[in-house]
C-alpha cells in the first residue's frame, strides 16, 4: 500500500521534509492505518508526528475505550498523543444540526485548536477512495450543481496549514489488508453499521452494486474529482472577479444589488457561481431549504422581460427585481423597514440623512441653478422654515409647464425609481406643505430670479454609505 500512497503524495505535493503532521485518529481501521503509515515514513521524511483523538460522548464507555486504545498504541510507537472530549448532543440541539454535522463541526474545531497549539503544518485525515465515491453519490442526491462532483479535496488550506488526505487513492479493502499485514487490530465502531445514517446506507446498499460493475471505480472517481476541482478553482476565481466588479454589498444591512444588464453580459457558468457567492455572503451558513429550484427561479426572474417582481428564498431572504436591478435583502432589513423621516432645514444649515447624503441650505450671493442637485428658491417669510421629509400618501406637486399637479407615486414610476428607494427619497417642503423640490427628479414652480423675496440655495450631496 505504501507505494501508491507515496506516489499520490508526491503527485499532489502533500508533504514537505521536516514538517509537523497532526494525524486525526479514531481507533478505526482507516485512521490507525494512516497513523502507522506516518509512523513508518517519519524518519525518512524527518517528520514530527502527533496523533489527536476526539471523544464525541455518543457511545459512552465504548468511545472512552477507543481513546485508551489509541493512547496505548501511540505510546508503543513513540508518538505524542492528545485528545479532547466534546458534547455533540448539546451542540446539535443548540445549533439544530444532525448528529453527523454536529460531530463534524466540533471535531474540526478541536483540530483547528490543536493545529495552532502544536504549530502543525499538516492535518492528515484517513478518508479513502470509497469515501470519495460515497460523498459524490450523497452530494448528487442533494444538489444539482457541479460542486456535487467536486468530492473530498485531496488538499485544502486549514488554519495556518493544510488538510491532506493521502489515502484517497486507495480502497477500504486495501486499508484492511494493510492492517492485517501490520498486525493492527482496529476498534470497531458499531454506529458504522447503522444505516439510518446516510453515509452508512450508501456504503452498505449502493457502493457494492457499483463495484460489481467496476471494482476500480475509486480511481475513475478520483481522476474525475481532481479534474473538476481544477476547473472549478479557475471558474471560482473568475466568478469572484465578476462579483467584485458588479455586485454592490451593504455589510451593515446585509444586502446585495446587481445591475441586470451587466450581470447578463457574463457566461451563465459565471452567473451561477456569482449567485452562489452572493448567497454565501448573505446567508453566512446556507439553509437546508435552499436548493437548485431556487437557482432556477432566480434565472427565470433574471431573464423575464416583464416588470417588477420578487422571489421568497428560505430564511426570509427576498430577491426583488425592479427597474433593471435585482436586490437581495432579508425581511426586517433596512430595505424592508420604515425609512420615513422629517427634519427642519435651517438657513444656513445642513442635515445628514441616514445614508450619508447631506442637504445644505445657504443664502447665495448670485443666481446659479443649472446643477440638477442644486436649486435656488425665492421665498417669503410665510414659507419658512423649510422641511426635509419623505413622501406621504396622496403627495402631489406641480412644476413649470405642467397643467395642474401630479402624484409623487406616478413621478417615481415614470422616472423608474426602484420601489425600495421611494420611501426614503428626500423631498424639500415649505412650511405650508407645498413640495418645492423632489430632489434629483422634479423642481417645483418657484419665484426664482425675481427681484423680491428671500433667495435660498439648497444643495444635495450624495452619500457613500
Amino acid at each position: 500500500m505504501n507505494q501508491p500512497v507515496l506516489k499520490f503524495i508526491k503527485k499532489h505535493q502533500l508533504l514537505t521534509n521536516g514538517a509537523t503532521v497532526l494525524v486525526g485518529v479514531s481507533g478505526g481501521a482507516d485512521s490507525m492505518a494512516l497513523l502507522h503509515f506516518f509512523h513508518s515514513i517519519r524518519e525518512k521524511w524527518n517528520l514530527k508526528v502527533i496523533a489527536i483523538s476526539i471523544d464525541h460522548q455518543l457511545r459512552g464507555e465504548e468511545s472512552r475505550s477507543d481513546i485508551e486504545y489509541v493512547e496505548k498504541v501511540c505510546k508503543n510507537w513513540d508518538i505524542p498523543f492528545v485528545w479532547e472530549s466534546v458534547n455533540v448532543a448539546n451542540y446539535m440541539k443548540k445549533k439544530h444540526l444532525s448528529t453527523e454535522v454536529a460531530a463534524r463541526d466540533l471535531r474540526y474545531q478541536c483540530f483547528a485548536k490543536q493545529m495552532n497549539v502544536v504549530k502543525a503544518d499538516f492535518l492528515a485525515l484517513g478518508h479513502h477512495g470509497d469515501d470519495q465515491i460515497e460523498t459524490m453519490l450523497m452530494s448528487l442526491t442533494r444538489s444539482a450543481t457541479s460542486n456535487a462532483f467536486s468530492g473530498i479535496p485531496v488538499k485544502r488550506e486549514f488554519e495556518s496549514g493544510w488538510i491532506i488526505r493521502p489515502f484517497l487513492c486507495i480502497t477500504k479493502a486495501s486499508i484492511l489488508d494493510y492492517c492485517k499485514d501490520t498486525e493492527i487490530e482496529p476498534r470497531i465502531d458499531q454506529t458504522n453499521f447503522d444505516t439510518s445514517y446516510t453515509r452508512n446506507f450508501f456504503r452498505k446498499h449502493i457502493l457494492p452494486l457499483i463495484k460489481e460493475k467496476n471494482n476500480n471505480i475509486h480511481t475513475t472517481i478520483q481522476h474525475l474529482t481532481e479534474t473538476l476541482h481544477e476547473d472549478e478553482k479557475f471558474l471560482q476565481v473568475k466568478a469572484k472577479e465578476m462579483v467584485n466588479e458588479l455586485v454592490v454589498f451593504d455589510k451593515k444591512n446585509n444586502t446585495a444589488v446587481i445591475e441586470i444588464d451587466l450581470f447578463k453580459n457574463y457566461a451563465q457558468a459565471l452567473q451561477r457561481r456569482a449567485l452562489h457567492l452572493i448567497l454565501n455572503y448573505l446567508y453566512k451558513q446556507i439553509p437546508k431549504g435552499l436548493s437548485y429550484m431556487h437557482e432556477e427561479q432566480f434565472f427565470s426572474l433574471l431573464n423575464d422581460k416583464g416588470g417588477n417582481s420578487h422571489l421568497d428564498f428560505p430564511s426570509q431572504l427576498k430577491v426583488e427585481k425592479s427597474y433593471g436591478k435585482i436586490q437581495f435583502h432579508f425581511k426586517g432589513s433596512i430595505l424592508s423597514e420604515d425609512l420615513s423621516y422629517h427634519y427642519l432645514l435651517h438657513i444656513p444649515g445642513k442635515v445628514t440623512l441616514f445614508n450619508g447624503s447631506v442637504i445644505t441650505a445657504e443664502y447665495p450671493k448670485e443666481s446659479c441653478d443649472q446643477d440638477p442637485l442644486s436649486h435656488d428658491f425665492l421665498l417669503d417669510e410665510k414659507q419658512l422654515p423649510l422641511h426635509i421629509r419623505t413622501r406621504k400618501p396622496g403627495d402631489r406637486m406641480s412644476w413649470k409647464g405642467l397643467n395642474g399637479s401630479r402624484k409623487l407615486k406616478d413621478i417615481f414610476i415614470d422616472e423608474k425609481i426602484p420601489i425600495d428607494e421611494r420611501n426614503s427619497w428626500p423631498i424639500i417642503v415649505d412650511n405650508n406643505g407645498e413640495i418645492l423640490w423632489l430632489i434629483g427628479l422634479k423642481k417645483g414652480k418657484t419665484k426664482a430670479y425675481q427681484e423680491k423675496g428671500i433667495r435660498v440655495r439648497i444643495k444635495y450631496v450624495i452619500g457613500n454609505k
